[in-house]
């Protein structure tokens, strides 16, 4: 079985975007799901026959699983969100690591592995993957502590559940660390979703970014992967171009 392929709905909420355009361009594409829907275009997501993939276990991103005076927020909201997890069949929640706010990485690792293994047991009770993301603190998210693939399978390789791996964001990891395909053979184990987007600027997969997306994209596959590679770009130009362009260099199986 190949892995397949889906869009992150925030990319694309924009007021020059109708809802159901973007549904049935994707649908026709090729794509088979959406990420990050807003709740109440979940059924409209259904309706257009796509998967919904990913959704969030808790927000905001700087407040996460590393700093213990967030817990008990994030188990509230955690229980709510496996709970819309199993009724609407999203086989994937996005865990943050938050901040760092002074915290070393050491301290912060041994805050997080404790804090994910309590998640973890609740979520292999709801069938449910969670997905410690890798963000990039050097752009778009300044102190976020798991941006560096090494922090993150430590942190995961620790916690010691099928149900707890990462998020490795191709765009994010590219920003902080570069050699993505080697990465991804080394430590693939830990990866059960990917992200796209383009270098420099986070936009279309096209010949202006750094990243060879084809090239990528077989190192995956040859992995053996066969979840969800998610189109999480923000488009400038033809937004359904883009769309198509990406889908079209990630489609190697």
């Amino acid at each position: 079985m190949a892995f397949e392929q889906s869009v992150s709905w925030w990319c694309f909420a924009r007021e020059d975007i109708d809802p159901v355009d973007l549904l049935q361009t994707c649908k026709a594409i090729g794509y088979t799901a959406m990420e990050l829907v807003p709740v109440d275009k979940f059924q409209l997501v259904r309706d257009h026959g796509l998967t919904i993939a990913t959704h969030q276990l808790h927000v905001p991103i700087p407040a996460g699983i590393n700093n213990p005076e967030n817990w008990d927020d994030i188990k509230r909201q955690s229980d709510a969100s496996l709970k819309l997890a199993q009724e609407w069949d999203i086989p994937f929640l996005i865990a943050f690591s938050g901040n760092r706010d002074g915290l070393d990485d050491e301290r912060g690792a041994a805050n997080a592995i404790k804090h994910l293994e309590l998640l973890a047991r609740d979520a292999e009770s709801a069938g449910v993957v969670l997905l410690l993301e890798l963000l990039n603190s050097k752009v778009n998210h300044p102190d976020y502590q798991c941006d560096r693939t090494a922090w993150g399978v430590q942190v995961v390789s620790a916690v010691g559940s099928p149900k707890a791996r990462l998020l490795y964001d191709i765009y994010h990891m590219q920003v902080m660390e570069g050699d993505v395909i080697q990465t991804i053979r080394d430590y693939n184990q830990w990866f059960a979703h990917y992200h796209t987007a383009g270098v420099p600027g986070r936009n279309e997969l096209s010949e202006t970014q750094e990243l060879n997306y084809g090239a990528i994209c077989r190192a995956i596959a040859e992995t053996g992967f066969t979840g969800y590679v998610g189109q999480e770009f923000v488009p400038v130009g033809d937004w359904k171009a883009g769309l198509q362009q990406a889908y079209d260099v990630c489609n190697v199986n």
